[in-house]
């Protein structure tokens, strides 16, 4: 890979500053649509969506995202990446249009999809471009700073959700993207040269077909063995087989392929394969836990979407100081000591889950979101720059493709797994204690709390929002549990990744060197 061109240090100053804004983007979006759950899963305020559909609109959006990053990386290499990085960002904005206008709940699911696509264009790209635009220790600097984006993301999502919900129609937190986008456009239009590669990867239409729909079906099996009756139903194992023998052959294509877009051969590195596996599991445990956190508040505690936001901000606080301070401390003691036991510690404050209930002190709820939120930011930053730097810098491209895809598959699974055993546990604990009901009722109430809520209103029956609540928080604890023991599992994974080896691992180079074991 040739040398990158030397750029003025306020130019990379502005195009850092792009690269953020344009990060801030996705991860606002993420966590703005957590927040809204309740609120469209409602039938009368949102869209009536079911506990499925809320799952496949964020996982269409992950599923598109996954999987087409890694082509998008090499359409950079062809068009350049600024090319890239603008039309990406241009859909995004389209399709945040889209969504903020759907009729009904598969619409959504589909600009969702359509805003997966903006995201896969923009997360490569950006990436890229970082890379083109620093070089040394700044290079890795860079990394670090740009990792605090998501930190940022996560602390203003649920807040600025919680206004405009408070204030707005549910169409208003997508078209918050719209001025963002704009002004992302205006700098990359300005500011961000069109690096492109001398010798570009040649695009992968197998590989790509074969990770989407090998993602597809298995999470179209892990979402309806939620609602199906039975998982012996050819739909469930049929399509989780289908997609388990798909990602196969997708690997078996892409070790075949002389400049594969995805690369498995760096998965068999074992601090880089462990280390994004690890990071795999966390992104797993954390879309999980999201996904029954906002029923938790919003639902069975009825909080209003902005006292929502509130009580979550300790978690998106905690990021925020995490990342810097996860630095930090590996500089002091070593990568491996400090973010394996950060990710430990994530996994307890996630199992903290399985002792709330309905009338928990609130001020409890806020000291183990802070936990989490500060654990998981010392853990993300850290550990992405340090397998980013132990890379050299021609394979930086293909790990950035690796690194990304196998975090964004880790939440798909985590949003398919998650919301299946809620939706199962829920429908066990509720199912015994509906005997008096009509059919329609009992069958409305068995969806989901949020559809028994609607049911009992509609029938003036407030026992019915009493058996729902105690079902939910049944479901949720059963839930907690899991995703605490994967968190933990990541937390092995991680320190046996960054145990004492031949590559040396530093997150975020500075004064001093970072110690890699310990």
């Amino acid at each position: 890979m040739p040398t990158p061109p030397a750029l003025p240090k306020s130019r990379q100053q502005l195009i850092l500053a792009v690269l953020l804004l344009s990060s801030l983007l996705i991860w606002l979006d993420n966590t703005i649509l957590t927040t809204a759950f309740e609120t469209l899963s409602d039938p009368v305020e949102g869209l009536g969506a079911s506990p499925s559909q809320l799952q496949w609109a964020t996982g269409s959006y992950t599923l598109v995202f996954a999987t087409l990053m890694f082509t998008s990386g090499a359409l950079g290499d062809r068009f350049g990446h600024r090319t890239v990085l603008a039309t990406g960002m241009a859909v995004f904005a389209g399709a945040s249009v889209w969504a903020a206008y759907a009729g009904d709940a598969n619409q959504l699911i589909a600009a969702r999809a359509a805003m997966g696509l903006g995201s896969a264009l923009i997360m490569p790209a950006q990436m890229a471009v970082l890379m083109w635009a620093f070089s040394g220790p700044a290079r890795a600097t860079a990394i670090g700073i740009s990792s605090t984006s998501a930190g940022v993301g996560i602390a203003a999502g649920p807040l600025l959700a919680g206004v405009l919900l408070g204030r707005f129609w549910w169409g208003s937190i997508f078209l918050v993207n719209i001025p963002i986008a704009v002004l992302s456009l205006i700098g990359i239009a300005t500011l961000v040269p069109n690096f492109r590669s001398p010798t570009p990867r040649p695009l992968d239409p197998a590989g790509l077909l074969l990770s989407i729909s090998g993602l597809a079906f298995l999470a179209y099996g892990l979402i309806h063995a939620g609602q199906a009756a039975s998982w012996a139903s050819v739909s469930v194992w049929g399509s989780i087989a289908a997609g388990v023998a798909l990602l196969a052959a997708f690997t078996l294509v892409e070790l075949r392929h002389r400049q594969p877009s995805f690369d498995p051969r760096l998965l068999a590195q074992r601090m880089f394969g462990l280390g994004n596996v690890a990071l795999g599991l966390l992104m797993f445990a954390m879309t999980a836990a999201s996904f029954y956190g906002a029923f938790y508040l919003q639902g069975a505690r009825s909080f209003s979407p902005l006292e929502a936001g509130l009580a979550f901000s300790p978690t998106a606080i905690g990021a925020i100081v995490g990342a810097p301070l996860g630095v930090h401390l590996a500089h002091r003691w070593t990568l491996r000591s400090v973010t394996a036991t950060a990710l430990t510690t994530a996994g307890l404050a996630m199992g903290c889950n399985m002792f709330f209930g309905l009338h928990t002190p609130l001020a409890v709820n806020e000291i183990a979101y802070l936990i989490q939120g500060l654990s998981i930011g010392m853990v993300i930053g850290p550990v992405t720059g340090g397998l980013m730097s132990a890379l050299p810098l021609e394979r930086a491209g293909a790990g950035s493709a690796v690194l990304s895809t196998v975090r964004q598959s880790g939440s798909l699974l985590g949003i398919a797994v998650g919301g299946t055993v809620m939706s199962l546990a829920y429908r066990h604990a509720i199912d015994g204690s509906l005997g008096g009901y009509p059919d329609r009722v009992r069958a409305q109430a068995q969806i989901s709390a949020e559809q028994a809520r609607h049911a009992a209103a509609t029938i003036h029956q407030p026992d019915l929002v009493s058996l729902a609540d105690n079902a939910f928080i049944k479901a949720m604890h059963i839930s907690a549990a899991g995703t605490m023991l994967v968190a933990l599992c990541g937390a092995l994974l991680l320190a046996i990744a960054l145990r004492p080896g031949r590559q040396p691992v530093e997150p975020v180079p500075q004064d001093t060197p970072v110690k890699s074991a310990l």
